[in-house]
């Protein structure tokens, strides 16, 4: 029975978590890495940076104390942003019970390793913990205002998926079982480029037939280097897959998409960064599809042009005219 929860993190999702989770009465505590900026999201009860204008549950805890946030803990939400989670866990690795099952909501895929964010935790807590990754199209403060949504609850143990859908679904947000966790991850890692490049065709203005058919060719070549790592050919049809991916290309709320947006009018990237105030995950994360695709042999143009638009100084005009211009092919 899962009556305690300790939420790794103090970002939005870590927020909306916490909100959800207190409203079905169950017992949380929030931990995160910076103790001053905890401590002010305790005493003003609203996440200010990440989550601004939405009250936390009075009945919220907060704990800074590493060797006590684990203490009773029936279940552990780890999230933390893809790129910082292995220092974090590294920091809290001692205090860490191998029996208390772990739900991942990052999405991403670490620079340099390339694992996903439940490899991370294998990797730095060991194989015997039990990992479940809920993912979906699952914008934050959409939750926040209890409005509609769904996600997906992935690992190889369905009991254990099943218990974390029972513990997370609500009136207002719907959870399903996936036991396709590879897939899962991989989808909602790699839409994050994909809407990157949905963000730069709203700010360059080039119709919505053009969206159409990045998402459409985004998704395609997310199956591919999926199905090549593993993962199962319709979880990529699915919420973690084509579901996550149209919100995040399609939502103004959503952090890739807007730093896409202000590249496609005319910032340069390192002005678009400046201009978000939260991680972008999938900055990072291109580097690491671009890497596995090249490691696979997975042809990903799309991916491999938003890489060069960001890390090679490639105009926008190059990139689509260049995209136009491939060698003709089936569909």
């Amino acid at each position: 029975m899962i009556k305690n929860i300790s939420i790794i993190g103090d970002g939005a999702m870590s927020s909306v978590c916490s909100m959800l989770l207190c409203e079905k009465g169950l017992s949380v505590r929030m931990w995160g890495h910076d103790a001053k900026q905890l401590a002010q999201i305790q005493e003003k009860r609203e996440n200010f940076k990440f989550l601004p204008g939405y009250k936390l549950p009075d009945s919220l805890g907060f704990q800074a104390d590493d060797s006590q946030i684990m203490k009773n803990a029936d279940l552990i939400v780890s999230a933390v942003p893809c790129q910082f989670m292995r220092p974090v866990w590294k920091r809290l690795s001692q205090y860490v019970n191998a029996n208390v099952p772990i739900v991942s909501v990052a999405k991403g895929i670490e620079n340099e390793t390339l694992l996903r964010p439940s490899q991370i935790i294998y990797d730095v807590l060991g194989e015997k913990i039990k990992v479940v990754a809920l993912s979906g199209p699952t914008i934050a403060e959409e939750l926040a205002k209890k409005l509609p949504a769904t996600a997906t609850a992935a690992s190889k143990d369905e009991r254990l998926a099943g218990a974390v859908q029972e513990t997370f679904n609500a009136a207002y947000f719907r959870v399903y079982r996936n036991s396709d966790i590879v897939g899962v991850e991989l989808a909602g890692a790699m839409k994050n480029v994909i809407a990157i490049a949905a963000g730069i065709v709203d700010g360059i203005q080039i119709g919505d037939n053009a969206k159409a058919a990045l998402l459409c060719r985004g998704l395609a070549e997310i199956t591919r280097l999926g199905v090549a790592l593993g993962a199962k050919e319709q979880t990529f049809s699915g919420l973690s897959g084509l579901g996550d991916l149209v919100t995040t290309c399609i939502s103004p709320m959503g952090r890739n998409r807007s730093l896409g947006q202000r590249i496609g009018r005319g910032a340069t990237v390192q002005e678009a960064i400046a201009a978000t105030h939260s991680v972008v995950e999938g900055i990072a994360t291109c580097k690491s599809v671009v890497d596995l695709a090249k490691k696979n042999s997975i042809n990903m143009p799309i991916t491999e042009s938003v890489y060069q638009i960001l890390f090679e100084g490639k105009s926008v005009p190059a990139a689509i005219e260049e995209l136009m211009a491939r060698k003709l092919k089936a569909e």
